[in-house]
């Protein structure tokens, strides 16, 4: 027994020994020494020769299994079998035969695993030649762990059930294909050959439907085929989005990792409509989401503070369905690449860059919310974490406006600009199975959520050395929210933003380039791009970035109702209103026919001190500074009020304009929507544009009312309301006077309508 003792621990100091350094030992010496480590253990003769028929075993076991994996290698390096796997969709058979097998290996070693145990157990010793193969599983186990987590994500994807239907998921088809070749050349043409349809839907009522269409080419020569791998599978034309009646996640392929979640973060909106919880959505959540998951683009101008909650919820729940099919896709080739180093089209998954969504929003509140929905969507109720969550907190909120008590806000104003108005930040987000980690870099973020003005600071202009824009390179959905606050904070900076969206990056920024899709690396990600944008008005400049920047293959779906009922029958006060209508060529020729008929027209009536107490309400701040100029230039009697004055110079202004001191008051837009000001003294007004919100112009008129005239300022009999607009201007009209009344005023013959309001 004492030899026995020395031989095992001089065995036990050559096991940790490197093994290049140990001689090999042919099979016969292998045996002697098995047999002689066994016997110096055990003395029976009877047990040797079981211990060692039971070793024999298991290196046969080993031994089968390497020459089953040395076969399944040979079989993918095979390139035949890699060729006819292009046209088999065995995929999923293969992931899920290998997760047979593994399953299969790992019972067996637990079964010799076990013998081993009950021998030593039982004997009260246990063999050195079994603790290399017992650290061996340990290890493999290790191995298994690690994976787990992507193996559970990847369930779903892997389940043969659920591949059933996988192609006709709107992502993939938006996003898996190619374009053909006829379709890319429509698209860059100028006009597009689009196909036109107009829809009726009961909530968002009439829908202009544009659905690009290739080209037809004039020789249909094929061109000959002398591989079968030229057969090629391109992305489908859109078709006409059709409005969901009942919600099923399954059918609108909402992943199960938020579905459980969208009642509940969807509750409170439900219950504003006095709708069941199994609705699930709201009548225009369905509506929209019927549209947005189709991937197609969408202005929606209605949004108001009432349908607000919904229309945010609704395009929260497409992006976070967006981020998690993308990650789940990556996730699921990751899984597979790392069995196989062939890499085909079909694991082109990725883009130039990491961000995927852009939200933008004009103040920090907005932000906030947005936010906060996410939060409910991915995490609710602590079911995740949310890094940075406190931080978050400290800078997205506070900052409030004191809102006056005396002379209150309207109620519009009190709603726009609650919580924070910081128009200055960005927000990176990104997205895991249970985490939601925020202010994380933008190369490293799936979402961007920001303002006009601090993604300006960031692209910066050409010329600039610290300029930045390389982030914008591969968005796939780009949202708008309220985008007719951008109009009134700076047009130019996202005019900017979106000049510089889907650039060649300056940098490589960490991207496997073998993974990026290839309608990507060709340049055409402005095609796969879906545009949402929501604004209350239906502003002209935001129907030029839908027709010039928006070239989503998908087509767009247009909300077009006509305004049946203008804001003039808010109009309280009992003043003749006279609409004059000039004549222009274009767009730009009317800034200036515009100017020169009120100089000519307008002007030399309202000179008069009988005309005293005038207020122009100028929408424009260019056509501000210009009829400024002009009245410095003639000498006229004016005070100014606008976005860039002083509070000092404001208050003289409005006390010299109620005392008859000044005969005009210049008054922008722009300050009106941001201050609302509460003009007392007014008798006249004269509209040099149709204001852009149509509401402003029912506030402007409510002004001249009683109780804030002047009494030595004018009689009440001496009051008008003059408003210029050309047929440009007929949209911004028609929110005014309503759709039916401009129609008749454009098809008259006479440039001059009067009406009169009030009692």
């Amino acid at each position: 027994m004492a030899k026995g003792k020395k031989f095992n621990s001089k065995k036990r100091k050559g096991s940790f020994k490197p093994i290049n350094k140990r001689k090999k030992k042919t099979s016969k010496e292998n045996e002697v020494i098995n047999k002689k480590a066994i016997f110096n253990r055990y003395k029976d003769k009877h047990k040797v020769e079981e211990e060692f028929a039971k070793k024999k075993q298991m290196e046969e076991r080993f031994r089968k299994q390497q020459t089953t994996y040395s076969e399944s290698e040979e079989e993918e390096e095979d390139t035949y079998s890699q060729l006819v796997s292009c046209f088999k969709s065995n995929h999923k058979k293969d992931v899920v035969a290998d997760s047979d097998d593994e399953e299969m290996s790992s019972s067996e070693e637990s079964n010799i695993s076990e013998s081993l145990n009950e021998t030593a157990a039982s004997d009260g010793t246990a063999l050195d030649e079994h603790l290399s193969d017992e650290n061996n599983e340990i290890y493999s186990n290790d191995d298994n762990t690690e994976s787990s987590d992507e193996e559970n994500l990847l369930k779903e994807e892997c389940d043969p059930e659920s591949e059933i239907d996988a192609t006709e998921d709107p992502f993939i088809k938006h996003l898996q294909y190619e374009l053909q070749d006829e379709l890319l050349v429509s698209l860059s043409n100028i006009p597009r050959t689009e196909k036109h349809i107009a829809k009726s839907w009961p909530v968002l009522g009439n829908l202009a439907i544009s659905i690009p269409q290739p080209v037809e080419t004039s020789s249909k020569k094929s061109k000959p085929k002398f591989t079968i791998l030229e057969e090629k599978t391109y992305a489908p034309i859109a078709t006409v989005p059709q409005a969901y009646n009942k919600i099923n996640f399954n059918q609108l392929y909402i992943k199960s990792q938020i579905s459980g979640n969208v009642v509940s973060a969807n509750k409170i909106n439900l219950i504003k409509r006095d709708l069941d919880i199994a609705d699930v959505l709201t009548p225009l959540q369905k509506e929209l989401f019927s549209i947005i998951n189709n991937y197609q683009d969408l202005l929606y101008p209605e949004r108001t503070f009432t349908n607000a909650d919904e229309i945010r919820f609704t395009y929260c729940l497409h992006v976070v369905n967006h981020m998690l099919k993308t990650r789940t896709k990556i996730l699921h080739h990751n899984a597979k690449l790392a069995k196989k180093s062939d890499l085909s089209e079909e694991y082109r998954d990725q883009g130039l860059v990491r961000p995927k969504v852009l939200i933008l929003v004009p103040f920090k509140d907005a932000a906030y919310r947005v936010v906060k929905t996410l939060i409910d969507l991915v995490v609710p109720k602590e079911a995740g974490q949310v890094v940075n969550k406190n931080r978050f907190e400290d800078d997205f909120t506070g900052g409030e406006l004191i809102m006056p008590s005396k002379n209150p806000k309207p109620e519009d104003y009190e709603l726009l600009f609650s919580g924070n108005t910081d128009d200055t930040f960005r927000l990176g987000m990104t997205l895991t199975k249970k985490t939601l980690k925020l202010y994380t870099d933008f190369y490293s973020s799936d979402i961007l959520i920001a303002s006009p003005l601090g993604l300006r600071m960031i692209v910066g202009a050409e010329g600039e050395e610290d300029r930045d824009f390389d982030f914008l390179a591969s968005i796939e959905v780009l949202i708008m929210d309220q985008a007719d606050i951008f109009y009134m904070q700076n047009w130019d900076h996202l005019l900017h933003i979106l000049d510089h969206f889907h650039l060649q990056p300056k940098k490589t920024h960490g991207t496997d380039f073998s993974r990026v899709r290839s309608w990507a690396v060709n340049g055409w990600t402005k095609y796969y791009r879906q545009t949402l944008v929501f604004s209350s008005i239906p502003l002209p400049e935001i129907m030029s970035v839908m027709n010039k920047k928006c070239q989503n293959y998908a087509g767009k779906v247009l909300v077009v109702n006509k305004p049946d009922i203008g804001s003039i029958q808010q109009v309280l006060v009992q003043v003749p209103q006279l609409f004059h209508r000039f004549n222009a060529a274009n767009p730009l020729a009317s800034v200036d026919a515009r100017f020169e008929y009120f100089v000519k027209e307008i002007l030399p009536k309202q000179r008069d001190t009988l005309m005293s107490h005038t207020l122009i309400y100028v929408p424009s701040y260019f056509d501000f500074v210009r009829i400024r100029n002009y009245f410095k230039k003639e000498d006229i009697g004016f005070v100014q009020i606008c976005e860039y004055s002083k509070d000092p110079k404001i208050a003289r202004a409005r006390d010299m304009f109620f005392h008859t001191e000044a005969h005009f008051l210049l008054y922008s837009e722009r300050v009106h929507f941001f201050r609302r000001f509460r003009i007392k003294g007014v008798r006249h007004i004269i509209f040099y544009q149709p204001p852009t919100y149509p509401h402003f112009y029912s506030e402007m008129c409510n002004l001249m009312q009683e109780s804030n005239q002047n009494k030595y300022g004018g009689s009440d009999c001496n009051m008008t309301v003059t408003v210029l607009y050309c047929k440009y201007d007929m949209q911004r009209a028609a929110a005014i006077l309503g759709a039916d009344r401009i129609a008749r005023m454009a098809a008259s013959e006479k440039s001059v309508h009067m009406y009169v309001t009030g009692d």
